[in-house]
């Protein structure tokens, strides 16, 4: 059965049904000016189950959401990220592609030729652009020069076919270019594997053409769950917490060996992540305007993770860490999710 078509909404598909998608197409149903035209999934029975809990349809093929649908969010497993966002936007379809854009930047250039050629909306799911603590501090910012990043995770069986690099740390890379809006200079980085063949814990230390430094810690096999941003600059210090989505800053009033500090609750819009990552796709949808995380600075986001992973490979090689000798790549993952 197919959903009612609201007036003037935009009709949109998700294209992948694992649980990502599942949530996509959750939030679609949940604003008002979007209709969930349908899923596709080269799962069919899959596709089915998706289709049912939400009232839609499912399409029997890629080819068949041609002139049914405006826009579609791309949540395959990575290796299928170009092919199928080219496809789309080739028939005229706006579309959201989740991160990381592709498996290597030849895949990510090509998206980003697509659009183009196609004058199609391409916007990029790196979805704690949205994140109401990220909201909170673009205001304030005034040349931040040192970051303290940590996005530990428990174990769990997910995504262990890719790098930790790529399923978790990329967030928080894409974070760092839009906050310091500085190309990086200089990259050093170590990682292994601990309980698979990929990296599963990562350090890395960059640093920014301005001398703005950060130092990055990505695990997915730590004991607790953290997801914070700390960082300083001018007589002050802000931290972040992705998942709390809040956002405090301390400021010095007074300095001197009598300091006095003042704390600050940064205001923050109580949104959901995904929610507003997709309404700002329906803006872009609407308006034609680019998106902020469109494919450019994606695509920056993939070439940053690109040369940590070459960082790793190059330490791991010095201290003859074979099972880090691998290429270092993307692999597929129908699950990267922001964890």
């Amino acid at each position: 059965m197919t959903a009612a078509v609201k007036g003037n909404a935009i009709r949109v598909a998700v294209v992948g049904c694992g649980e990502f998608g599942r949530n996509h197409a959750r939030v679609y149903r949940e604003i008002e000016r979007a209709t969930l035209a349908g899923v596709f999934d080269a799962d069919g029975s899959r596709a089915a189950k998706i289709a049912k809990e939400f009232n839609t349809r499912v399409f029997p093929s890629l080819e068949a959401l041609q002139g049914e649908v405006d826009a579609a969010s791309v949540t395959v497993p990575t290796v299928a990220h170009s092919d199928v966002g080219c496809r789309l936007m080739e028939q005229g379809i706006d579309v959201l592609v989740e991160k990381p854009m592709a498996a290597d930047l030849a895949q990510a250039d090509a998206l980003v030729d697509a659009a183009h050629r196609n004058s199609r909306i391409l916007q990029i799911g790196h979805v704690e652009r949205f994140n109401p603590a990220v909201l909170a501090v673009e205001p304030i910012l005034n040349r931040p020069l040192f970051f303290e990043v940590h996005r530990l995770g428990v174990f769990t069986p997910r995504s262990l076919d890719v790098d930790v690099i790529y399923d978790l740390m990329i967030h928080d890379l894409d974070i760092l270019l839009a906050l310091v809006g500085e190309p990086v200079t200089e990259v050093k980085a170590v990682g292994i594997p601990v309980l698979t063949d990929k990296v599963d814990i990562a350090h890395a230390r960059l640093e920014f053409a301005g001398g703005a430094v950060a130092n990055v810690t990505a695990s997915r096999v730590s004991t607790e769950r953290v997801r914070k941003v700390r960082f300083f600059q001018q007589h002050e210090y802000i931290s972040l917490d992705y998942a709390r989505r809040d956002a405090m800053r301390v400021r010095v009033k007074r300095p001197g060996p009598e300091p006095d500090f003042g704390f600050e609750k940064l205001d923050a819009p109580a949104v959901e992540p995904l929610r507003a990552e997709l309404e700002a796709f329906l803006d872009s949808v609407r308006t034609r305007k680019q998106p902020k995380t469109d494919g450019i600075s994606g695509r920056a986001s993939l070439e940053l993770a690109v040369r940590v992973m070459q960082s790793i490979q190059e330490h791991a090689e010095r201290v003859q860490l074979t099972d880090s000798s691998r290429a270092p790549r993307p692999a597929a993952s129908p699950q990267n999710e922001a964890k």
